[in-house]
């Protein structure tokens, strides 16, 4: 059978589309388009023949009309390459790309459209604009992934038709073998003000004030920082909070296997693959109150706490129970829910099943 000719639209300097790439360039002619430039990951993965690098610097707050300059460059690129399928990833910027070249350059290829969270879970709250764009694109994609059944759910009432729903899974449960600090904390989400990096400093002060042996390391950059610095600063915790900064995979994952405890407080999510990194190395996560969150701790799922009182953590902690238990069972977990490589799978087998059924009316 002739490979299929697919089109990842993102961010080419992402890890989390080089890691789309190295799942999907074994099973599928692979084309990229970027935002950005490309990592040397992914220039490795997809021949610069095969690559369209719109070299834009999109903001995180999003008002990029930049990107949008660059619509019509790519809708030649994309005329020319005749693919498929246009993959697209963060719906509100690279899905509106896809939808928009397809529709002025006559593109034959379909729509797959994979939603990252805030695209769908924050922008479309952002006004009328905002939810008219989402709406029109994701009704413009035959079919739809999420990494939770909570985002599933909104990208349906916003209009969607099918949606594939799976973690954003890992490619390989990690090795083993680092003995578990029983009081270590570790935290790597953004120190932006959507990942509430604050209430992550004032959750574990709390328990700092009771135990003795309570460490936290604070990994990842971002704006909030220098603020962070002083609120550990002004709660005495000199010392026994370390800022770390951002890490390379090797040594973010020593620090997964070091800790007993991993947080992660945003005020808006979906599965989070950190998360799902930090139960593979027996972590017991400590999650803020939202739907996706119950989708990762709790019946039928993985053991960890859901905290709605900061004050109440340390409670919560001592009535754990057996912590090492909790940690085999969360690693067992994402072995039988949390792995990649089989819903890529499922995802390229419902692509080709889409092309069998509609192929006749192309």
């Amino acid at each position: 059978m002739k490979q299929k000719k697919l089109v990842l639209i993102g961010d080419g300097q992402s890890p989390h589309l080089v890691k789309w790439a190295r799942a999907l360039a074994p099973e599928v002619q692979l084309w990229a388009a970027s935002s950005r430039g490309f990592t040397p990951e992914f220039e490795a993965l997809v021949p610069a023949e095969r690559r369209h690098a719109m070299s834009t610097d999109p903001l995180h707050a999003g008002g990029n009309v930049a990107v949008l300059a660059k619509l019509p460059a790519l809708g030649r690129w994309l005329a020319k390459i005749d693919a498929d399928w246009l993959h697209a990833h963060y719906l509100t910027s690279h899905g509106t790309l896809a939808w928009a070249a397809r529709r002025g350059w006559g593109l034959r290829a379909r729509i797959a459209g994979s939603a990252w969270g805030t695209d769908i879970l924050v922008t479309p709250e952002q006004g009328a604009a905002y939810r008219w764009l989402t709406r029109r694109v994701l009704r413009a994609c035959d079919v739809c992934t999420s990494d939770s059944l909570y985002m599933a759910r909104r990208m349906q009432e916003l209009g969607a038709g099918e949606v594939m729903t799976f973690p954003f899974g890992l490619e390989s449960l990690p090795k083993q073998g680092a003995k578990k600090q029983p009081w270590l904390f570790f935290a790597n989400r953004g120190l932006e003000p959507i990942y509430a990096p604050h209430r992550v400093i004032t959750a574990f002060a709390n328990v700092a004030a009771v135990q003795a042996e309570a460490r936290l390391v604070v990994a990842n950059e971002g704006s909030l920082r220098p603020a962070l610095e002083q609120q550990v600063r002004q709660l005495g915790l000199d010392g026994r909070v370390e800022f770390v900064g951002r890490l390379d995979a090797k040594a973010q994952a020593g620090h997964y296997a070091r800790a007993r405890w991993y947080l992660s407080l945003p005020g808006s999510d979906s599965v989070s693959v950190s998360v799902l990194e930090a139960m593979a190395h027996e972590c017991i996560p400590i999650l803020s109150e939202l739907p996706a969150n119950r989708e990762l701790v709790g019946a039928g799922a993985g053991q960890g706490l859901i905290l709605r009182d900061d004050e109440a953590l340390p409670t919560l902690l001592a009535d754990m129970g057996d912590t090492e238990a909790a940690g085999r069972a969360n690693r067992a977990w994402v072995a039988e829910h949390g792995l990649f490589a089989p819903a890529v799978e499922r995802f390229l087998a419902r692509l080709q099943e889409i092309d069998d059924m509609k192929g006749a009316g192309r």
